[in-house]
């Protein structure tokens, strides 16, 4: 029987090494620095001027398995919106560079996050068009000196310089801290599920259009 030596097939999930992305957002108003790592270990370094999202980008990173660099200076002398959103933006712009034409990725993520008496549902979709649906009830206008509203903001910021779907839907919740943050941690895995590289779909476009 005649042997053939066949060379060696790289596997499907060698495709978009180094998935990482920086940018940089200067306006008169803030000056916004975001870098980040799709495929690291959940390292986080956050300095805003804004103490509650430093903390909730410590979430998108611990849970997303996203190393996340975010630097900003801003005139929280007026407020913290400015800030708040252009932090949004810069992140968003920073997820859509790195995930690039969305080759092999997932695409879909889906998770309910509990904490305590809250539970969070997030889905989203890396569709390429951008749409958000928010159906958080925080009872306190105020989250020490974050204002609630800003959270609206932040996703808002992020879905449409992503340009995905996100859907954050509270199934339960009180009290306004455990709502956010879990929020906040539901994004990051559902996050994490969709831009996981897809073993079967090797480099191909996750749509039956063949682009997103």
């Amino acid at each position: 029987m005649e042997i053939i030596d066949r060379p060696s097939v790289p596997p499907a999930t060698s495709v978009q090494p180094g998935r990482a992305a920086l940018v940089k957002r200067t306006t008169l108003e803030t000056d916004v620095t975001a870098s980040l790592n799709l495929d690291g270990v959940g390292t986080c370094k956050a300095s805003t001027g804004i103490p509650f999202l430093d903390h909730m980008l410590h979430q998108i990173a611990s849970h997303g398995l996203i190393d996340l660099d975010v630097q900003a200076i801003g005139d929280l002398e007026i407020d913290d919106h400015h800030t708040n959103e252009d932090v949004g933006i810069t992140l968003g712009q920073a997820l859509a560079k790195a995930v690039g034409d969305r080759s092999g990725i997932s695409r879909f993520g889906h998770f309910i996050a509990p904490l305590d008496e809250a539970l969070i549902e997030v889905v989203l979709d890396f569709s390429g068009r951008p749409h958000l649906s928010y159906s958080l009830e925080i009872p306190n206008q105020r989250i020490g000196t974050y204002d609630t509203e800003l959270v609206r903001e932040f996703f808002s910021a992020v879905v449409n310089h992503t340009q995905m779907t996100l859907h954050i839907r509270q199934l339960q919740g009180g009290n306004s801290h455990h709502i956010v943050e879990a929020a906040f941690k539901a994004f990051a895995r559902a996050l994490r599920m969709a831009v996981e590289i897809d073993p079967r779909r090797a480099s191909g476009i996750p749509s039956s259009k063949g682009v997103l």
